[in-house]
């Protein structure tokens, strides 16, 4: 179908645009006549990270010229489809990493140029990925299944009206590939002189290949968890030309891409070489890559695990050619090269960074080139972590945490349109929750809902966190304020409910042993304290044992997220169009925030526990009465200057920190924290030559030795602070339909630290917004911003003046400065 469309606003009527199209593709089980097919595993099948991919083809005869044709496909593990010898499309890692047990998408490929009248053949390279591959912290293989399958359809339409249908069956034959071990974690494996030249072209001999197995049963009979995938795919966005290749003593070769990546290298090849390619974040002392700060843990025995992400290539006799491993990603800058008898030269490696095609929509640029590199590599850090799902970090565990995607979705939904990104990953999660209301700390999850009919004590950690399960409910909302779809919130409202459900009922039911001990009798107000079961609290807060908070009271931080999520879900509901329920989340809210109050808070603004990321958190929350609010704020200023004006939050209030001082009266201490260049500080990772952001504030210590994930962006959402108050552009808070998306919304800089200038643009579904300001040699403040059709916003400039400013680019100026 096409359509075009044309825009009529206060400004005008605009021509009509450039026709778009869109098609239907497979849209029903019913569609389907295709039947899934099993490559020929060895057995024993060989351990996970040893198993070679496989190859699959297919010859057939097209009698009549071909006007139009698509390639259906998926496929349980990752597949790369080729046509007449010519790789299919230019997306990577399909079909992606989904709850597969629920939801598997489908890609489509327009294949109308790759079909010859005649003789024909269809091909595909199938590998473990995250299906039957190891996964996750503890590289737990077999998630979601034991055995890879693909599952093609084929549509030719002719010339002369009559369509072929081809699908996968047991005409399909299949061989094990010249990879000969593929993992995302550990890394691929190639055997060039296993290579099957032809292998995807007619005319090729297939007589000594197995025929594939048809497969029925289970997951393969329920095509109806077959969809599209509502988020961009993922594909190779951007080449990198190393900044260095070093020598070391040892012969072995350091490749530094001067940027830490997800991806993996192009290598030209010698010949009659066997490389070994070792992918790391650090160097240590010598010079040389390191990985043991990014070793796992095997949660039943404690021993460390591999830190996977090396690659290994046998050439054949001839040079020439490149090496490749598109069946694994690593998180690194640097690449150790072992068995080149020759020195490389940059031109010999491309950093092939691979990610979420997602759109760009924000950018942001000031006067201090230490903040725009701060701003930088917090953009670098998530477009690390945007691969298929949101994840904690590229390469330790690749793990779609929740906590991490509800604290930086708002920051990432200026900086890109993840709209689609989200609605796929929420859906994951939807599918995963337990029967009880209960989520899983990270989504999708191969255990899926079956984990939680084991053992207490093996879910330990993996389930029913606060903050981390709130994200089902604060992730929907952020893309309402942001992109103003109300359709996302009605879709996942029903998972919101059940997990504030479950949350209530654990505060109704359960007490945390410390006050328990404490206090034997229950006061009235705790029927609403949650305060028991595993909970991160606030998560890697400097110089706070990190494995405090197993048994910790984080009831503070519990019934923090309580609050919040029963507040939005009644905001929700109202939204939606169920004010019964409206009112039930209020006045649970109500008697939440009641509880919260009686327990951690006193008469004088005084909060329990006395941590900064008490007080940011109940004033980001609104916990603090309106009277008492400067008294807390005063009380936190007091905790960062003793700390000598360092930041002493961790994972779940840092986003929250400066925004908070800022809308406190304490601007100016704001600014000295973004300003701080000594640990705990952001600068101290800019200047200690972080290109994404750390996991801990100490990612790199002052020795120089790494420590955890040197690419988890969650801190990085400071750089909020930059685009809302900075730079000054801010969403309503609490949109209604009428102001959602940015049909109304606020520019209102607030200039300090020293900065002379600052800018940010946004590509709002409403068109560019877009904010400037600029301190004049002579002290006066100006501002111009653009407002775009069919929305307004509210100007407020630093000497409290406030402008209603219409569609158009708009000038003002603060005639005193600031």
């Amino acid at each position: 179908m096409e359509w075009q469309v044309k825009v009529w606003t206060d400004l005008g009527e605009s021509p009509w645009s450039e026709a778009s199209s869109w098609e239907a593709g497979l849209l029903g089980p019913g569609d389907w006549s295709a039947r899934w097919i099993e490559p020929r595993d060895a057995e024993p099948r060989p351990p996970a990270g040893d198993r070679p991919a496989h190859l699959l083809r297919r010859d057939f005869l097209l009698g009549a010229p071909v006007k139009r044709a698509r390639l259906y496909a998926t496929a349980h593990g990752i597949y790369e489809a080729f046509l007449n010898g010519v790789r299919v499309g230019d997306l990577e890692l399909t079909p992606g990493y989904t709850a597969y047990r629920d939801n598997l998408h489908v890609q489509t490929y327009d294949v109308t140029e790759l079909l010859d009248e005649g003789a024909n053949t269809v091909g595909a390279v199938l590998s473990d990925g995250w299906f039957r591959g190891r996964a996750g912290a503890m590289r737990i293989a077999d998630g979601f299944g034991e055995r890879t399958a693909l599952l093609f359809q084929l549509h030719a339409e002719h010339e002369d009206g009559t369509v072929t249908v081809l699908g996968t069956d047991d005409a399909w034959t299949t061989s094990t590939a010249e990879i000969i071990a593929a993992d995302l974690m550990d890394g691929q494996q190639s055997d060039l002189r296993r290579a099957q030249p032809g292998w995807s072209m007619p005319g090729f001999d297939a007589s000594l290949w197995a025929k594939a197995s048809v497969a029925s049963g289970g997951l393969y009979d329920d095509f109806a968890r077959l969809t599209a995938s509502p988020a961009p795919p993922v594909r190779r966005v951007e080449e990198l030309r190393p900044r260095s290749v070093a020598v070391l003593g040892s012969g072995h070769q350091v490749v530094d891409l001067g940027q830490n990546i997800n991806g993996w290298i192009r290598l030209a090849l010698p010949a009659a070489a066997e490389l070994s390619l070792t992918h790391g974040e650090a160097l240590d002392a010598d010079g040389d890559v390191t990985t043991d700060h990014l070793r796992g843990e095997d949660f039943q025995s404690g021993e460390p695990l591999p830190a996977g992400q090396v690659d290994r290539v046998v050439t054949g006799d001839r040079a020439g050619g490149v090496f490749e491993p598109r069946h694994t990603t690593h998180g690194f800058q640097y690449v150790r090269v072992e068995g080149a008898r020759a020195p490389l030269t940059p031109d010999d490696v491309t950093g092939v960074v691979v990610h979420t095609d997602l759109r760009r929509t924000g950018h942001f640029h000031c006067s201090d080139d230490r903040i725009n590199r701060l701003h930088e590599i917090a953009d670098w850090s998530f477009r690390g972590n945007a691969c298929d799902i949101p994840t904690d970090c590229p390469q330790r565990e690749r793990a779609g945490w929740t906590g991490d995607w509800m604290l930086y979705v708002p920051t990432a939904a200026f900086l890109y349109d993840v709209a689609g990104f989200s609605i796929k990953w929420l859906r994951d999660l939807a599918a995963d929750q337990w029967d009880d209301g209960c989520l899983t700390n990270f989504a999708p999850d191969p255990g899926g809902r079956a984990v939680q009919h084991l053992p207490a004590e093996i879910l330990e950690m993996f389930a029913g966190s606060s903050a981390w399960g709130d994200a089902s409910v604060i992730v929907p909302w952020e893309l309402w304020r942001s992109y103003g779809d109300l359709d996302a919130l009605a879709e996942f409202r029903p998972m919101m409910v059940r997990w504030v459900e479950f949350a209530a009922e654990r505060a109704r039911t359960r007490r945390h042993p410390g006050r328990a001990a404490s206090r034997p009798e229950a006061a009235p107000h705790e029927e609403f304290l949650w305060d028991a079961g595993f909970h991160w609290g606030e998560w890697t807060e400097p110089g706070v044992d990190e494995n405090a908070f197993r048994t910790a009271d984080h009831g503070a931080v519990a019934t923090a997220y309580l609050y919040r999520s029963a507040s939005l879900l009644s905001r929700i509901s109202a939204l939606t169009g169920h004010p019964e329920e409206a009112d039930r989340y209020a006045r649970l809210a109500e008697h939440v925030l009641a509880a919260w109050r009686t327990e951690f808070l006193a008469e004088d603004g005084a909060l329990t526990p006395n941590t900064q990321a008490t007080y940011v958190r109940a004033l980001a929350f609104g916990l603090v009465p309106r009277h008492l609010r400067a008294a807390a704020a005063e009380r936190l200023v007091g905790l960062i200057r003793d700390a000598g004006t360092h930041l002493g939050t961790g994972f779940l209030a840092t986003p929250y920190l400066l925004p908070v001082l800022a809308e406190t009266g304490h601007l100016d201490v704001a600014y000295e924290l973004l300003f701080q260049d000594t640990e705990p500080s952001w600068l101290t990772m800019v200047d200690r030559g972080a290109s994404t952001i750390w996991e801990h504030w100490n990612g790199i210590d002052e020795a120089g030795v790494a420590h955890a994930s040197l690419n988890h962006y969650s801190k990085g959402a400071v750089i909020s602070f930059l685009h809302n108050f900075v730079a000054g552009i801010r969403p309503p808070a609490d949109p209604d339909p009428e102001s959602a998306g940015y049909r109304r919304f606020e520019i209102a800089p607030v200039p300090g630290g020293g900065l002379t200038s600052a800018s940010a643009t946004l590509d709002s579904p409403y068109g560019t917004i877009a904010s400037a300001w600029r301190i004049e040699e002579n002290g006066a403040f100006t501002l111009t911003v653009t407002i775009p059709p069919g929305s307004e916003a509210d100007v407020r400039l630093p000497d409290g003046r406030s402008f209603r400013a219409t569609p158009g680019t708009h000038d003002y100026s603060c005639p005193t400065g600031v």
